[in-house]
């Protein structure tokens, strides 16, 4: 039987020698500067800041930015190095707690050296992206409203392109934050063939050379579009998983100090069997998107199909924490005085773009055809 998805105790810090072996925690290093990313995002305004955003979607990088910039964020390396990958997950999870309103795992996932993800003479060459996106469709979108920064684009199907904005009336980007969570249209502009392909070959290359993604054994995956998916997909899911996270937190604290019939909330069975059934959701994707940082870590070649796999979990789950967390909170949880209404709000481009629960289906059918996942009792060839 394959050790691939048995978990033990212990992260990427705790001295596991074993690729096959997949730690249930962080290491101990990431997920503290996790909580200094919540506890610095919180002091530099915590709910605020993304209230201010919606105010004024131009000013998202300064509120942002040099927040992150403070803790050192923007020096990780999630490509090359696999602690360093937890590390930015962990980030992740803390922004998504705050609903921090900037592509942080969009950020992280950007391509170091665009050596085969931007060619030689495009506007990017030799200056590097800001961030990574998938985009999808004909009418693609995404959530860079008021934004200022250079992004590359990857395509469920292998193809890179560049992204921007389109030109959008100054009225338009400041609605932008209050009815579309800083969603606008982009362009999408191919780098590859006719089939939208890249024109670059796949390639693997020295660890700190290229924008490939760090293994435990300290290699480097190739920094091909599959390389670009499976860690950008990964990170966003643990964005969303720092909502879910905060949208449970928000639902016991909201029933533990609201009364009816004389008694919290809390103490009615049916209101616990709610919580229960958001915390067991909750908790699956938690499992299922450290299993999808180690299957990246592992170099594992099913790496874009368990950050596929992992969205489709995260996906279903949100839609049941975000029922009961709203059932709970009754109309409040739909008034701007409740952190929930914000919370519920931006997690809906996360939620469907660039696709939402039947297109992450769609696209994982496709990957795994009729193979399946590797599991359990999956063949040790089977990776």
């Amino acid at each position: 039987m394959s050790t691939a998805a048995v978990p033990t105790e212990g992260g990427a810090g705790s001295g596991t020698t074993e690729p096959d072996v997949m730690g249930i925690e962080l290491a101990a290093e990431a997920t503290e500067f996790g909580s200094q990313a919540v506890r610095a995002l919180g002091a530099a305004g915590g709910d605020e800041l993304v209230r201010a955003a919606e105010l004024d979607p131009y000013c998202r990088h300064e509120l942002v930015s040099p927040v992150l910039h403070r803790i050192g964020a923007w020096d990780l390396a999630p490509r090359h190095d696999p602690l360093e990958l937890e590390a930015a997950a962990a980030l992740c999870r803390a922004c998504g707690y705050w609903a921090t309103p900037y592509p942080v795992a969009e950020r992280l996932a950007r391509p170091v050296d665009p050596v085969g993800a931007v060619p030689t003479g495009s506007a990017l060459s030799g200056s590097g992206a800001d961030g990574l996106i998938v985009v999808s469709g004909p009418e693609p979108a995404a959530a860079l409203a008021g934004l200022d920064l250079r992004f590359v684009a990857v395509t469920p199907n292998g193809g890179r392109g560049l992204v921007r904005v389109r030109d959008s009336a100054r009225r338009e980007v400041l609605a932008s934050g209050r009815t579309g969570a800083f969603a606008l249209r982009v362009e999408f502009e191919s780098l590859g063939g006719a089939d939208g392909r890249s024109n670059g070959s796949p390639h693997s290359v020295p660890v700190g050379q290229t924008g490939g993604v760090g293994t435990a054994d300290g290699a480097t995956r190739d920094a091909s579009p599959d390389a670009d998916l499976a860690l950008v997909l990964t990170l966003q899911c643990w964005t969303l998983l720092g909502m879910l996270d905060r949208a449970v937190e928000l639902a016991k604290d909201h029933v533990l100090v609201r009364e009816q019939f004389g008694k919290p909330l809390a103490e009615f069975q049916a209101v616990q069997f709610q919580l229960t059934d958001a915390e067991v959701e909750r908790k699956g994707v938690e499992m299922l998107a450290r299993y999808a940082i180690w299957s990246i870590q592992s170099g594992r070649s099913d790496a874009v199909a368990d950050a596929l796999a992992l969205r489709l979990a995260a996906l279903e789950a949100a839609d049941i924490v975000f029922r009961v967390a709203h059932q709970l909170h009754g109309a409040l949880g739909f008034c701007d005085e409740s952190p929930l209404s914000w919370l519920s709000r931006h997690s809906l481009p996360l939620r469907r773009l660039p696709v939402g629960s039947s297109g992450t289906e769609e696209w994982l059918t496709r990957r795994i055809g009729t193979r399946g996942l590797t599991g359990l009792f999956s063949e040790p060839g089977e990776r």
